[in-house]
């Protein structure tokens, strides 16, 4: 909190109170970052959080659109249900989300796509008109949109629920149909033994990101040489194994 430099001014708040509050600052953030990025990534963006009026259902991205109705199919036969499970609709903390583009927009400045040919691609909006989905018994309209990022906000973290994370990103990897998202996990977590605990490790998430990252390598270089923490070695290994980044890295990696 001393390299941070901000003062605590107030009672520590409920877990879950906290958390809530750690994905609207992370959403706003990259609302006030990423979408000022369009010079190095154009498109038609827009980052959601629970916040959001709008769906964030799984199953209402190009990539994951099936799996709506592999769910109807699992609510109305028990025998599925028990075969497959039912852990397929993930609902991220904030996602980051492209609209498909308009004609005028994808043909300009050189026209790349006309009535014979590109045809599938889902970037193109023509390709995807508004569908009608059965979920829990309702019918939905909406639009399909393609998952640029799914963002998993830890304020902070369980060694034994780094798993959690874990597990929706491993679903977001199997159950695309598609381009993998980025997949990435945002975290306050000062020990970096327990940030070692979701970053260590490949394969499921691109990079875990600390809010404070200079921070708190400077407040544990500043105990290490006190003699009270052995931890250096271990934050060393994350930051420098490419495990673990600060937040300001975060929007310009979106834009890869």
């Amino acid at each position: 909190m001393q390299q941070i430099g901000r003062a605590l001014t107030q009672t520590k708040e409920a877990g879950q109170t906290s958390g809530k509050k750690f994905e609207q600052s992370v959403a706003d953030y990259l609302r006030a970052t990423f979408l000022k990025l369009d010079h190095l990534r154009p498109g038609d963006w827009e980052i959601r959080d629970r916040r959001s009026s709008a769906s964030v259902e799984i199953s209402n991205f190009e990539q994951y659109e099936h799996l709506a109705k592999l769910m109807a199919m699992i609510e109305s036969d028990p025998e599925i249900s028990s075969a497959l499970g039912a852990d397929y609709l993930i609902t991220p903390d904030v996602i980051v989300l492209r609209r498909p583009e308009p004609e005028d927009r994808l043909n300009r400045p050189l026209k790349v796509a006309d009535e014979a040919f590109a045809r599938l691609t889902p970037l193109r909006r023509l390709n995807r008109p508004n569908v009608l989905t059965t979920l829990k018994g309702k019918q939905i309209e909406h639009e399909i949109l393609l998952l640029h990022a799914s963002v998993s906000c830890k304020w902070t973290l369980r060694s034994d629920r780094a798993q959690n994370a874990r597990s929706e990103a491993l679903n977001l990897i199997r159950n695309r149909k598609g381009r993998v998202p980025h997949i990435v996990a945002i975290t306050a977590e000062p020990l970096p033994s327990r940030l070692a605990s979701l970053a260590l490790g490949t394969s499921d998430l691109d990079c875990v990101y600390h809010i404070a990252l200079p921070e708190l390598a400077a407040a544990v270089e500043d105990l290490q040489a006190a003699g009270k923490s052995d931890q250096h070695k271990s934050l060393s290994t994350l930051v420098n194994g490419k495990r673990v980044r600060d937040i300001s890295d975060l929007p310009l990696d979106l834009a890869i």
